[in-house]
């Protein structure tokens, strides 16, 4: 297709700057279309951002023939819904991260957009961004030598005045978990983008300030299928803030947090390289840019519902025992 025309369920704070004004500024893209339950929200935002049509009904939006593809920006208890009504209506379908509130979900998508002949895609939009696509090359050039070992450590202070009603990334029966779902779940995916998908995994989780319901600390070991082993806490209720990945090889290590832009290179004789590679003003421009390509037939998406369900998968896996998963 020359042009695809994009329609967005869901058009809350994710699209007003990470990725709505990305999806009209690609070459190739148009946002056609936005959807809100509350109708005068959807009619706000398709005026200030100069979106054509609003509605308050997803069927509606998925079948007007003014849309060739559907963006799921909703929180992840409405992914497998939306993306299942998309693949009937025989239209691609682009959905938030995480993919779906667990693995089993993410496979009925994957099934249902397979036997519909549409692609599916996940906006797990590191895979596209400058740092991280530099870290890979760099991987992949040798510069650390081989692969041993990886290790993550994500602190975060609590959050005080939560207000009455919990943020839907506090209530499973909307996100699928906790900030760990929310936050981790970029974390792992682009460790699968850059060493390969996770084989074995084993963890805890647990609710240690009792503050809420969902799990506020998480361990994690896992083997990647490459032999690379790696562990991870993620911990949401300590003194301060830390994001930090290490990468660590035979010949040297990489430093780099997940949400910030810092890289630090070691070799055997001390530092190789350290900096800061910032993200564009609208992060999911670069990986929106990959999926269109796709979309029209001149290249090929990093992330898609396959590569986004293994992730959904690990995190299942270090997740059941607190949510009783069977």
């Amino acid at each position: 297709m020359d042009k695809v025309r994009w329609g967005i369920i869901g058009c809350g704070n994710v699209t007003e700057v990470k990725s709505g004004p990305a999806l009209q500024k690609v070459e190739g893209s148009e946002l056609a279309a936005v959807m809100r339950r509350d109708a005068h929200l959807a009619e706000d935002y398709a005026k200030r951002h100069g979106v054509a049509k609003w509605y308050d009904n997803a069927e509606a939006l998925v079948h007007d023939p003014d849309v060739d593809a559907i963006y799921v920006a909703t929180p992840p208890a409405f992914h497998h819904e939306y993306a299942l009504m998309a693949a009937r209506a025989g239209k691609p379908v682009y959905v938030e991260k995480p993919m779906a509130k667990n693995h089993q979900e993410c496979l009925d998508m994957i099934a249902a957009c397979e036997e519909a002949g549409v692609p599916l895609f996940v906006a797990y939009y590191r895979r596209g961004l400058p740092k991280f696509v530099e870290i890979k090359r760099l991987l992949d050039s040798g510069v650390i030598g081989d692969v041993r070992f990886v290790q993550t450590t994500y602190l975060q202070q609590a959050k005080d005045n939560l207000g009455e009603e919990l943020p839907w990334r506090l209530q499973p029966e909307l996100s699928g978990g906790g900030l760990f779902v929310d936050l981790a779940s970029h974390t792992l995916d682009i460790l699968d983008y850059l060493l390969g998908p996770i084989g074995e995994v084993q963890g805890f989780a647990k609710n240690q300030a009792q503050r809420h319901q969902v799990e506020d600390i998480v361990t994690a070991t896992y083997a990647f299928e490459s032999g690379v082993m790696g562990t991870g806490i993620w911990s949401f209720n300590t003194y301060t803030h830390l994001d930090k990945n290490e990468i660590v090889g035979s010949l040297g290590k990489m430093t780099f947090s997940t949400f910030s832009g810092d890289l630090r290179i070691e070799g055997l004789d001390g530092l190789i390289e350290e900096k800061d590679i910032p993200n564009p003003a609208h992060v999911q421009q670069p990986l929106i840019t990959k999926v269109v390509e796709e979309l029209r037939g001149l290249g090929k998406s990093p992330s898609t519902g396959v590569t986004a369900a293994r992730t959904n998968r690990v995190m299942d896996g270090l997740l059941k025992d607190f949510y009783h998963m069977t």
